[in-house]
């Protein structure tokens, strides 16, 4: 008599392979969100750059840092946030207040002040939050 097999029994296996099922998005859809996560964060940290700088330098700076800033957290928040309602707010606030400070012209020193302690806020909160479980 054979030994025992460990493998499952040849009667009970389906004979044709399972069928494939494709993931939530494909693999382009999942490259370009990527691709605007990289972009949003670029644009983000080139934006948060030079206010960072004109804070610790004493200089003045015009609108287009907190543009380019604020045009990256559209970008980011359109490729990252899943919650329609959620991504739809940040992106339609960035634009709101990147138009705010194109239509005003100028940066004021508070405008940088909240702009930087607004952004090490969120920084430290993506920190510190807990990963999504994967299922």
């Amino acid at each position: 008599m054979p030994p025992p097999s460990d493998l499952p029994d040849p009667s009970t296996r389906p004979s044709w392979p399972p069928p494939h099922r494709p993931d939530d998005e494909s693999t382009s859809e999942r490259q370009a969100h990527v691709f605007g996560m990289m972009i949003g964060t670029a644009l983000m940290f080139i934006g948060f750059l030079d206010v960072f700088l004109s804070i610790s330098g004493g200089f003045e700076i015009n609108v287009v840092p907190l543009l380019i800033y604020f045009s990256g957290i559209a970008v980011w928040a359109n490729a990252v946030v899943e919650n329609p309602t959620v991504r739809y707010s940040l992106m339609a606030g960035s634009v709101l207040i990147s138009l705010a400070f194109f239509h005003y012209g100028e940066v004021l020193f508070w405008h940088k002040q909240v702009v930087f302690w607004s952004t090490v806020a969120i920084v430290m909160y993506f920190m510190f939050k807990d990963p999504k479980p994967t299922a």
